[in-house]
């Protein structure tokens, strides 16, 4: 069990298995992907980035778990990318990363139509790749991303759930009210 965001997960494995490896390069699923694994799956997680046509052979010989590449469990399946395996997979259920999901898939797979922060995720995922040194460096430089946008979902939950209640209040109580609020466990 542990705890993100004032939020408890309790995940079963099956097994403990710490490295996970996909392609190399990353972009918008590949650095959500490690987000969501190190945040709801597997808070020790090691990333291995390899070319595309070694990470078969990297997984097998690192006993990792393979992720967003071709022919893998945790990858692409119709209009759904390796972040929706994940969720789907671990079975994920909180509200606010489901939302969060919708957002990354309509980034990495181009249907902004879906979510329109999407957009915005894109941007930022490209433009991070270009003062990133490596993919580790862009994971790193963009787990704040993830975070805030996990927190915009949730957030956007807890307006939704409380509206009558936060009309009432000035922008002071309303802010305090907010921060409360994002502090329970369930919005």
């Amino acid at each position: 069990m542990f705890r993100f965001c004032g939020l408890s997960y309790l995940v079963l494995l099956e097994e403990r298995v710490v490295k996970w490896v996909t392609r190399e390069n990353v972009h918008v699923d590949r650095v959500a992907c490690p987000w969501l694994i190190k945040r709801f799956v597997d808070p020790e997680a090691k990333f291995l980035f390899v070319p595309p046509e070694k990470v078969q052979e990297t997984a097998a010989r690192e006993k990792a778990i393979p992720f967003d590449a071709q022919g893998v469990e945790l990858g692409h399946k119709g209009d759904k990318c390796s972040f929706d395996a994940i969720v789907e997979k671990y079975r994920l259920t909180d509200p606010a990363l489901l939302d969060l999901a919708k957002i990354v898939r309509a980034a990495d797979t181009g249907k902004m139509d879906l979510a329109p922060e999407s957009h915005g995720l894109e941007a930022m995922a490209a433009g991070s790749m270009m003062i990133a040194k490596d993919d580790h460096n862009a994971i790193e430089k963009q787990t704040y991303l993830y975070d805030a946008l996990y927190a915009y979902c949730k957030l956007r939950l807890i307006k939704a759930k409380y509206a009558s209640e936060i009309e009432k209040l000035d922008r002071n109580q309303r802010q305090e009210f907010l921060k409360k609020k994002m502090k329970e466990t369930v919005p």
